[in-house]
């Protein structure tokens, strides 16, 4: 397919997605339920993190942990007693469970005492042209508390070749616009040229298909060959392709 043809085909497609029934079905519905800023963060940092697996169970477990934060994820991280942090014993989502619920509220704790908002954790440096720096620094930053090794793998390090699609994934819905009733557009901070488009299986397929990447493996690598090609078809807001390519790839098949 021509690149112009391709690229009136995909933002059509972002655009067919972009619409509030897509946060219906889907985890970011979770951090939709709140108003205040730091709630929506936190409820979308926790949110992003469980994200693996099937869509219905992620946005269950994901209201479940909120539900045992008292629906107040900001009070609960800042001002936690050790009898209410103990509730989170019984949480787990797949290979997340609730020591790991636990490191996340301690970090939290930590890290709203020094920062108002987790934007500063992701602010880029001078020169970076992506926030693929910025998401290693912010790994740093949790790991400051000196977690177990599990808990730690939650946290995606770019640096040794992940494609941190879950961080890519949070970082978009704080980030990008509001205006197209998907993400918050909390962050004013970080450009939304310098996102990713969060790399997954569904999104993977059919960029490959599309021939958009050549690289087999889903790392870093993989999405920086996308990050390429996808700001060539729009340098002001690239990550809204990730609506067209999941999308696409939730139709299990490629309609031209």
């Amino acid at each position: 397919m021509e690149i112009l043809a391709l690229k009136e085909f995909l933002d059509q497609k972002a655009h067919y997605y972009e619409s509030e029934i897509f946060v219906l079905d889907d985890p970011i519905s979770v951090p939709h339920r709140f108003q205040l800023k730091n709630d929506i963060e936190i409820a979308g940092l926790l949110t992003a993190t469980i994200s693996w697996g099937n869509r219905k169970s992620i946005i269950k477990s994901a209201n479940f942990l909120m539900e045992l934060m008292d629906d107040t994820p900001y009070e609960f991280v800042m001002h936690h007693s050790p009898k209410e942090l103990k509730r989170l014993s019984r949480f787990v989502h797949r290979t997340f469970n609730a020591e790991d619920a636990m490191f996340f509220v301690k970090a939290l704790h930590q890290y709203y005492q020094r920062f108002d908002s987790l934007e500063e954790a992701f602010l880029p440096k001078e020169g970076e042209n992506d926030l693929m720096w910025a998401i290693t620094r912010f790994r740093q930053l949790m790991l400051q508390l000196k977690p177990t090794e599990r808990s730690g793998k939650h946290i995606a390090d770019p640096s040794t070749g992940s494609a941190a699609k879950r961080i890519h994934m949070y970082l978009r819905w704080m980030v990008r616009s509001e205006k197209g009733g998907v993400d918050f557009g909390l962050w004013k901070r970080i450009s939304p040229a310098l996102l990713s488009c969060p790399l997954d299986v569904h999104t993977g397929t059919t960029a490959r298909t599309l021939g958009l990447i050549t690289r087999k493996q889903n790392d870093r690598k993989a999405v920086e060959e996308l990050d390429r090609v996808l700001r060539t078809l729009d340098p002001i807001d690239p990550a809204k392709y990730d609506f067209a390519l999941f999308g696409i790839g939730m139709e299990k098949k490629i309609k031209i």
